[in-house]
């Protein structure tokens, strides 16, 4: 057989002609049948560029071919009611929703795994500008972000290297845009030894007229690129890479990963906004992964006619790069706009005033297909739909794992794990638990990022949720929480995503925002492995449904898979499956947002909710036993949203404080509230223990949710306890604030400086 090589240049005419040339579509992450399918849908061999175009746009990154059908219940089960907020939801760059007074904010969450590992600096720092530019896409200007991060043990030779490079590129790329990072999660585990996570969420806002979306309608308007040059960076990068697995702690393929420019992005971001204030610009899409082949296809697909591209003109950082290369690279700090011939002067005027190099490549054409030219040979001809929007859906096969009901049945109750027997056993207990990884301080990750510039922070780490002011005239702003627990959802991935669904509404309404909508990223192993994918859909069941009952719709998200080292079939042959879920909530007036930790002595301390014998999956479990099986605790989402009520309800007047109890138990919600301003609390639970009919230990290191810490001065105490009893909330009165020490009766007495002591020291102790 004849090498592609050797056609030169490979057009579509040559294609059709010499079906006998073999193109390398394994070595591009097409399987045999799908370049069968390919070949199919043309009716003959697709060229070289073509091949390009379908290996990265059928990618599981980009095409969610694993998942797809199964994400449709999120729109499946989104009702009438949960869409009133919504003015753009599943499907384009990010979602929307209308916040009132006129103003709209957009937020959506996004992977950049697998890149991360490979190159931790720059997987991180273009994960950051990726989701930075869908949120300019949708016109809206970015106001902060967020980074949920997983990384592997922290005592692994391997994992400083990649902690240090991760944590500096999401902090040197967000700092350098100047946007705030305002919240997020910092976990260290095993399973991610060869898998980190790196998950970054971007929150835009914009007026309701000023929402632009991604398509390419009116024949004879022309397509435009502008932004960075494009480069050798990132071919096949993300989409690809995200679609293998890591085979002896290194990737099967390493295609080169993106570089970031975030000076760039600053004046790209600046650049959009003001193109949009013209009304220049008729359609809009980032180039993420996949890069041209993504952004034309999808414009093009999602448009009323098609596409007419001239490949010479994209302007090149390397000239020797190919069709094929140009088509898939992944170069940053790009955006493709559609513009109407008489507003094209003006769009080159305000591109050419900021200095952004700017080329014109094609134009909408009225023929339903995306035609590509190179120096006048056509190398691509195809339907955009086939690229962008129809390639293979997969069902894949997937059961409940035969180690499941095994790690299920390793219960804490059954192991006997033992209670501390002395109360100096539990006061080395909660000090091992407060010095322990994912519960000590991460002021060493978030000091490297910037909370509060431009000056609208109102709340950020380590507060429950970041709070952004939005408009300065009246104070209506938004709260923000991404959760996850990846053990919960070991135990039980249905209820582990509804627990961090539970959580992060409940971090939402403790700040004093009432929730409402969610963008979620699923990060899992190979789909190819039914335990894996049983996982998967499981979870996303398990979140839809919840969000069906808690009626915050999903707007977006991502799904990253393939995060596995392991051999399917066995219980460590991927990552913890984690879930991560953001909650957007509203607040008619950010002044009046709830910190989360008390600030004066005096004030009466209550515990709202009931606790319950749930120690399974706990970080007591992890830390003092290293124990992981039994069953998550039970998720109660009415009795979540009965506290959400009270909680929302209680701030600006009523609470003085007030803090979710979640991973670590009460014990850690009380060392947190402490230590936030350095003032302590003396504690009785001696009433609570007997209500609940539990024992002390249990009180203090359960992980039951729907329950939260809150903080009131005296003459509040009534209030709290008519909105807690009105939404059927337990609530007990538990202690007061004040001293320098954390104080729990028959427990313990810890001097503040000795828990401070160990929970920052940690971090610092492994990284420097």
């Amino acid at each position: 057989m004849t090498s592609v090589a050797e056609q030169m240049p490979d057009t579509v005419e040559n294609a059709a002609a010499t079906p006998e040339v073999a193109l390398p579509y394994r070595e591009l992450g097409l399987k045999t049948d799908e370049y069968e399918r390919v070949v199919a849908i043309l009716g003959r061999r697709p060229t070289a560029a073509e091949l390009a175009m379908y290996s990265v746009m059928w990618s599981e990154h980009c095409s969610y071919k694993s998942s797809k059908k199964h994400l449709s219940q999120f729109g499946e089960k989104t009702t009438d009611a949960m869409r009133e907020h919504l003015l753009v939801g599943i499907g384009e760059n990010a979602g929307v929703v209308d916040i009132g007074q006129g103003w709209a904010v957009t937020f959506k969450i996004e992977s950049h795994n697998h890149p991360s590992y490979v190159e931790p600096y720059q997987g991180a720092a273009t994960g950051v500008g990726g989701i930075v530019r869908d949120i300019i896409s949708m016109g809206a200007r970015p106001v902060a972000v967020m980074d949920q991060l997983r990384f592997g043990a922290i005592d692994h030779p391997d994992t400083a290297r990649v902690v240090h490079g991760v944590v500096a590129g999401v902090g040197g790329y967000g700092n350098c845009l100047g946007l705030p990072n305002i919240g997020g999660e910092v976990d260290f585990d095993p399973s991610y030894q060869g898998n980190p996570l790196v998950n970054a969420l971007c929150v835009g806002v914009l007026r309701h007229e000023d929402i632009h979306l991604a398509n390419a309608s009116g024949a004879g308007n022309k397509v435009v690129l502008f932004g960075a040059r494009t480069g050798g960076d990132g071919i096949g990068g993300a989409s690809i890479l995200a679609s293998e697995t890591f085979v002896d702690g290194v990737p099967t393929k390493r295609p080169s990963v993106q570089v970031g420019d975030p000076f760039m992005e600053k004046v790209l971001i600046e650049c959009c906004l003001e193109l949009y204030a013209a009304g220049v610009v008729e359609g809009i899409q980032d180039l993420g992964a996949a890069g041209i082949s993504c952004a034309t296809s999808e414009l093009a697909s999602n448009g009323d006619g098609g596409m007419h591209v001239e490949l010479e003109k994209v302007l090149l950082r390397d000239p020797t790069l190919t069709a094929g290369e140009i088509l898939m690279s992944e170069s940053q700090e790009r955006m493709m706009a559609v513009v109407a011939p008489d507003k094209l002067d003006a769009f080159l005027a305000i591109t050419s005033r900021w200095d952004v190099e700017t080329a014109v490549i094609g134009e909408v054409t009225g023929t339903g297909r995306l035609t590509i030219d190179h120096h006048g040979h056509r190398i691509v001809d195809v339907d955009p739909r086939t690229v962008a929007h129809e390639g293979p859906v997969y069902d894949r096969p997937y059961a409940r794992p035969s180690w499941q009901d095994e790690l299920v049945a390793d219960a804490a109750s059954a192991r006997h794990l033992p209670r501390p027997a002395t109360a100096a056993d539990l006061r080395a207990q909660v000090l091992a638990m407060v010095a322990s990884p994912n519960l000590a301080s991460k002021a060493w990750v978030t000091d490297q990022y910037d909370r509060y510039v431009q000056g609208n922070t109102a709340l950020a780490q380590p507060d429950d949720a970041g709070v952004v002011r939005v408009d300065e005239t009246t104070g209506l702003g938004v709260a923000l929480s991404t959760d996850a627990n990846g053990r919960f959802t070991k135990l039980d991935p249905y209820a582990g995503a509804q627990q961090a669904l539970a959580e992060a509404y409940r971090n939402v309404a403790t700040v004093g925002a009432r929730p409402l909508a969610v963008t979620d990223c699923l990060n899992f192993g190979s789909p190819e492995d039914p335990d894996a994918m049983w996982q998967l859909v499981e979870a996303m069941t398990g979140l839809a449904d919840a969000c069906q009952v808690m009626g915050v719709p999903v707007t977006g998200g991502n799904v990253s898979l393939y995060n596995g080292t392991g051999e399917p079939g066995r219980i460590d042959s991927s990552i913890n499956p984690t879930a991560v879920v953001g909650v957007l909530g509203v607040l008619d007036d950010v002044t009046r947002a709830t910190p989360s930790g008390w600030t004066e002595a005096g004030a009466a301390v209550y515990l709202l909710g009931a606790t319950a014998e749930e120690l399974d999956g706990s970080a007591w479990a992890d830390v003092v036993h290293q124990h992981l099986g039994g069953t998550p605790p039970k998720v109660d989402l009415a009795a979540e949203m009965r506290l959400g009520d009270v909680l929302i309800a209680a701030a600006g007047t009523t609470a003085h404080a007030a803090h979710d109890v979640s991973t670590g138990g009460l014990v850690q919600t009380l060392v947190d509230s402490s230590l936030r301003f350095g003032v302590g609390a003396s504690v009785d639970l001696g009433e609570v223990a007997a209500r609940d009919g539990v024992d002390l230990a249990t009180l203090l290191f359960a992980e039951t949710g729907a329950r939260a810490v809150v903080a009131v001065t005296p003459e509040h105490e009534a209030r709290l306890i008519e909105l807690a009893e009105g939404h059927g909330i337990p609530a007990a009165r538990i202690g007061t604030t004040g001293g320098a020490d954390l104080s729990v009766r028959d427990g313990f007495t810890i001097p503040l400086a000795e828990l401070a002591e160990a929970s920052a020291a940690t971090l610092p102790k492994y990284f420097g």
